[in-house]
């Protein structure tokens, strides 16, 4: 059987280029690291050991990664209520099943990388802790799950909750070998998926106990301890009724039971438990030998109990304890330790790292004490293998150990994407045409234009405008104009305002747009991108060729001009197809001009010249790179090539377009993927799957629709529709991009969930597609329809 990896600072590790992270010189790790993490569990205040892991865990991580934005979401007990610190940001009550469904919308919407369950059956509500599972269906991001019970013989509940968050979570982290072969052996969780990570320990120094006895006033006596909260299956009645025979052989021992009462036992029972401990202590006459430490022990407060224990007894009475965080904690102050044989002792004390003694066998725990305090050498010897032991295990390393399996569960997202269970369930509306919805669009737009950002729904004034996007917006507007379904008044007035931008934005010095205008109306710089030159070119092409409006044909007629000449100029393989594309929108109504013509083919020709020196039979594209907008290169050349009456341009324009697609699918599935934005696509190189943008499936519709309309190769159809249902969810993750409540489209697809932010781009995007999806859909139903006129 195959085991898990047990990720520490020993083991070859994928975050050894960032193993200094505090270090302000350090690289750029290779890989993305989480920066915001939301833990799930319970925190202190709150008296419990997840609370207390949690608490160390995440301090640790926020000590070793300064950058990174860690904060907590506890779980309360009825009628309880916590003071809390600032890292807590969000509370679960228990059985409240819709604070958990809120909880998952709220990590949801504040972006966060992933989130981390510290699992245990007996904090979240429900059945065997059921609740938990409404929080984590509804998950976008990535999730890492640590188990702190992995049980052998679960129940039924037990077993399908286990079963569900296995199912759930990128990464299984587990404390001991015995965990990861029962998840191994008992859930059929795969090997691959488990992380092992040791409890983690305060990192201490190796000291002689009498350095701290004298606050427990135990100076000269020799110290056993037992600490931790109470309850009935501790086992500390038989460490009291072995006291008598080991205080014949040592008078000198005092027995300290540090902790409070468990608070669920307290509720139930009160202090009955305790109570019965003192009097079984006066009963063997040993009440001046035990110590009751009757409070929850702060991590500063621990360290000196701990460090006062000569030996450290754990004295459980069931074998079902995958994980003992005061066993760890005393095995990492280098204690000589006598415990029971719960799962987790044996493992960690193996190899002479302590004493194990069989389950409520008062005779063996005093042998076994009475041993050790007759062998000074012996203890010694223990108490070095124990700490040697635990160096690996301390808070310090055991933060990057969590780190490292957070990044890995972030790059098998990015490369195997999924999904979140919720959206696996919601009806996708892929097989209809949504109606054209301007509403946000009207809604990102001010008196000056449209702005180019968006915080979720909301305009964003602090990133101010663009011509790139003005020109997108009045290309829509202007063929929206011409759709059944559209207000066309509404239409026009908004066309008239974007116009005017891109007049603003034309600097009648250098013949050049500018491109970034902030909210002020200061332009930023003196001459914009040729990409934006060529959009801005491509919105005044498609006024001329297609609105009705003579006063804004007219506005736009004397812009073209001005602006046209400087499209021979670029260099830029994108500027040169939006150039085209506006060249030939106006050419469909000046299909006389010379110059344009001139100008068109001779851009169409630099395109086709670059396709063929780059495409080999593996590689058919005219660039080594795949980035953005890319499907508007073969659409310009099969635009001028129809028009020109080229075939050659038509050849290369369908050759690249094919293969385009073909690198825009998921394996052999019918879902659309297109290039990523975060790393493109280059030659020889692997293909960067996120961030998904709508740009991309944008121009994919369009270049798919005009070769649909030039060669009625139904293939080319269906490639379009393809690319279209990618916005209404058929996409990696089932989620749709389209919010047909706002008429906003979603900025792209992350790994693990989609940008909520509806900005300009994305918008413009979605109902450009729609445009042409439903100008398709409208030719095919008039090709049908005299088809069947013919036919009869």
């Amino acid at each position: 059987m195959p085991n898990s990896r047990k990720l520490s600072l020993e083991a070859e590790s994928i975050l050894l280029p960032m193993q200094s992270p505090n270090q302000e010189e350090s690289k750029a790790p290779s890989l993305p690291l989480p920066t915001r993490i939301a833990f799930i569990g319970n925190y202190l205040p709150r008296q419990c050991g997840i609370a207390t892991f949690t608490t160390d865990l995440c301090t640790a991580i926020a000590a070793e990664f300064r950058n990174a934005q860690i904060f907590a979401i506890p779980v309360n007990d009825p009628e309880t209520v916590y003071d809390y610190p600032e890292r807590v940001r969000l509370e679960l009550a228990q059985e409240d099943e819709a604070s958990y469904e809120r909880a998952a919308e709220f990590l949801n919407f504040n972006g966060n990388d992933l989130v981390c369950l510290q699992h245990e059956y007996g904090i979240f509500g429900g059945p065997a802790g059921s609740h938990i599972l409404l929080l984590l269906r509804k998950l976008k991001m990535p999730l890492v799950a640590t188990l702190h019970t992995v049980l052998r013989e679960p129940d039924s509940w037990q077993r399908a909750v286990l079963d569900e968050i296995a199912h759930l979570s990128d990464r299984l982290i587990v404390m001991s070998e015995l965990a990861a072969s029962l998840l191994r052996d008992v859930y059929n969780v795969p090997a691959a998926k488990i992380d092992l990570i040791p409890h983690g320990v305060p990192d201490l120094p190796f000291t002689d106990p009498n350095y701290f006895k004298d606050s427990f006033g135990t100076q000269g006596k020799s110290v056993l301890l037992t600490f931790g909260l109470l309850s009935p299956n501790k086992g500390i009645e038989n460490v009291i009724r072995a006291l008598p025979k080991i205080l014949e052989q040592h008078n000198d021992v005092v027995y300290i039971v540090s902790g409070a009462t468990h608070p669920h036992v307290r509720r139930s029972e009160g202090e009955r438990y305790r109570e019965s401990l003192e009097a079984l202590a006066s009963e063997l006459g040993v009440s001046s030998k035990v110590i009751f430490n009757n409070r929850f022990v702060s991590s500063e407060e621990l360290i000196e109990h701990v460090g006062a224990a000569d030996i450290y007894i754990t004295p459980y009475r069931h074998e079902a304890q995958i994980v003992s965080g005061t066993l760890a904690i005393a095995l990492g102050a280098g204690k000589a330790i006598i415990s029971t044989p719960y799962w987790h002792a044996k493992e960690i004390l193996a190899d002479k790292r302590g004493m194990i003694v069989p389950f409520d066998d008062p005779e063996s725990i005093a042998d076994a004490t009475i041993q050790l305090l007759d062998n000074d050498a012996e203890r010694h010897s223990m108490r070095k293998r124990a700490y040697l032991y635990s160096r690996g295990t301390t808070w310090e390393k055991t933060a990057l150990a969590y780190m490292e399996s957070f990044q890995h569960a972030r790059v098998d997202r990015m490369l195997r994407p999924r999904p979140a269970f919720q959206d696996l369930l919601t009806e996708k509306a892929s097989d209809r045409l949504p109606r054209l919805n301007t509403s946000h669009l009207a809604n990102l737009t001010d008196d000056t234009g449209m702005l180019q950002h968006a915080i979720f729904s909301l305009p964003n004034y602090h990133e101010g405008y663009t011509t790139d996007d003005n020109a997108r917006a009045l290309i829509v507007t202007t063929l929206a104009e011409n759709s059944p379904l559209s207000s066309s008044r509404e239409h026009a007035k908004l066309s008239h305002r974007y116009l005017a931008f891109l007049w603003l934005a034309f600097n009648q010095e250098n013949g050049r747009f500018r491109n970034f205008l902030d909210y002020n109306r200061k332009w930023l710089e003196k001459v914009g991108s040729e990409d934006s030159h060529g959009r801005a070119l491509w919105a005044l092409g498609t006024v001329l060729g297609n609105s009705q409006d003579a006063g804004l044909r007219g506005a736009a007629g004397r812009l073209f001009e001005a602006a046209a000449p400087a499209a021979l100029t670029f260099t830029s393989p994108r500027a040169w197809a939006f150039s085209i594309l506006g060249m030939q929108a106006y050419l469909d109504w000046f299909p006389g001009d010379r110059s344009i013509q001139g100008a068109r083919n001779a851009l169409a020709n630099r395109l086709l010249s670059i396709y063929e020196r780059t495409r080999s039979d593996n590689w058919r594209w005219f660039e080594k790179s795949l980035s953005y907008s890319n499907s508007r290169l073969p659409q310009a050349l099969l635009i001028a090539g129809w028009n020109s009456g080229n075939e050659q341009m038509m050849q290369a324009g369908c050759d690249s377009l094919q293969w385009l697609v073909a690198e825009q699918h998921r394996g052999d599935d019918a879902v659309f993927v297109p290039i990523g934005s975060r790393g493109f696509f280059v030659a020889g190189e692997e293909k960067a799957r996120f961030d998904q943008q709508p740009v991309e499936a944008c121009a994919t519709i369009s270049a798919c629709a005009l070769a649909y309309r030039l060669t009625k190769d139904q293939s080319w159809l269906e490639e379009a529709q393809c690319a279209f249902r990618w916005f209404l969810g058929e996409n990696d993750l089932h989620v749709p991009l389209y919010d047909a409540i706002t008429g906003g489209c979603k900025d792209g697809l992350h790994p693990d969930r989609a940008n909520e932010n509806q900005g300009a781009e994305s918008t413009l995007s979605f109902l450009m597609a729609l445009l042409d999806m439903q100008g398709i859909q409208s030719e095919t139903t008039e090709y049908l329809s005299q088809e069947m006129s013919v036919s009869i």
